[in-house]
């Protein structure tokens, strides 16, 4: 089906990058410094998770912990996570800033993710694409699901027929829930329902739009 936009909001994980070790080094960071946790995380255990606000996450990682104990280590890997992002980042999906130059000649972009304050950040700064993102919104500023954030940048921009790039059912999910067309990652970590268009790689979006 023909699309018709005027602008693009993406997530993040599984979309953009992959951060997968990142997030694991600070969680292995995080681990030293309590006494509580002793599981470890995998790469897949992780990945399954990824896109979920951080109190999903943290009661699915670690069921065997009371509340205060997941309050507690949240807050450790929420700082030891974005150590990590800003000193070494992800891994950029192939043509991400060639990507997104040819797209910011014909769209506005935008970036909102289930993460952290900071974590986008971290993103734009390690790799460059901060030149191409007019806005953005997390999780971590109001502890709101994805879906009143994608509202809040479509309305704070006025955007009139955005569309939104993901990976994850979540993120399948906010688009439904703004009315707004959906492109799958299909490259990332999760699987959808459905979708308007599906992307095997990032650099799919040039021959799309």
């Amino acid at each position: 089906m023909p699309l018709h936009l005027d602008s693009l909001i993406f997530d993040l994980d599984g979309t953009l990058w992959d951060a997968t070790a990142t997030v694991l080094e600070g969680f292995h960071q995080a681990k030293k410094r309590v006494d509580f946790v002793h599981n470890d995380l995998t790469p897949e255990t992780l990945q399954a998770v990824t896109g979920q606000p951080y109190p999903v996450v943290y009661e699915r990682l670690f069921p065997h912990l009371t509340a205060e104990q997941r309050e507690k280590f949240h807050g450790i890997c929420s700082e030891e996570e974005l150590n990590s992002a800003r000193q070494q980042g992800g891994r950029l999906y192939p043509q991400l800033l060639e990507t997104l130059a040819y797209l910011a000649s014909k769209y506005r972009l935008f970036i909102v993710s289930n993460c952290q304050t900071g974590y986008i950040e971290a993103f734009l700064q390690h790799s460059g694409a901060g030149q191409y993102i007019e806005g953005h919104q997390c999780f971590g500023t109001k502890n709101l699901p994805k879906a009143d954030n994608v509202r809040e940048i479509i309305e704070q921009f006025g955007l009139q027929h955005p569309a939104y790039v993901g990976d994850t059912d979540g993120d399948y999910q906010a688009s439904r829930a703004n009315g707004i067309p959906f492109l799958f990652a299909a490259y990332g970590f999760g699987q959808v329902p459905e979708y308007e268009a599906r992307l095997e790689q990032l650099s799919d979006l040039r021959k799309l739009l």
